[in-house]
């Protein structure tokens, strides 16, 4: 006699997986924007906003002033704004201008 039993594999959840997972709807992976420097300056220009206070902090969702972490964001675009002069198509130059205009503006507001 054979002393060795014989097993039986249930393999019926690899199909209830499967129908579960075509039942979902596919979530799409995240695709960050390309990089381009219209980007680049908008995102230092709202972080920049984000430090004088104007727009409230993501993470705690308040409006919360840091003069120094401005000025340097505003003195870092205005570096970009020297190192790329001559370089840049009319578009990128107004925005760059545009933006340094308003956050000096507002800097300066904000350390009357």
């Amino acid at each position: 006699m054979d002393n060795e039993e014989k097993k039986t594999v249930d393999e019926s959840w690899k199909e209830s997986v499967e129908k579960e997972k075509s039942a979902r709807p596919q979530e799409k992976p995240f695709v960050p924007p390309q990089a381009d420097f219209t980007i680049f300056v908008t995102s230092l220009a709202l972080q920049a906003s984000i430090a004088l206070g104007e727009v409230a902090n993501p993470v705690t969702g308040k409006k919360e002033a840091n003069l120094s972490q401005a000025k340097f964001l505003i003195d870092t675009l205005a570096m970009i704004q020297e190192k790329t002069s001559g370089n840049l198509n009319e578009d990128e130059g107004r925005l760059l201008e545009g933006a340094l205009y308003e956050l000096r503006l507002q800097y300066v507001e904000k350390n009357k």
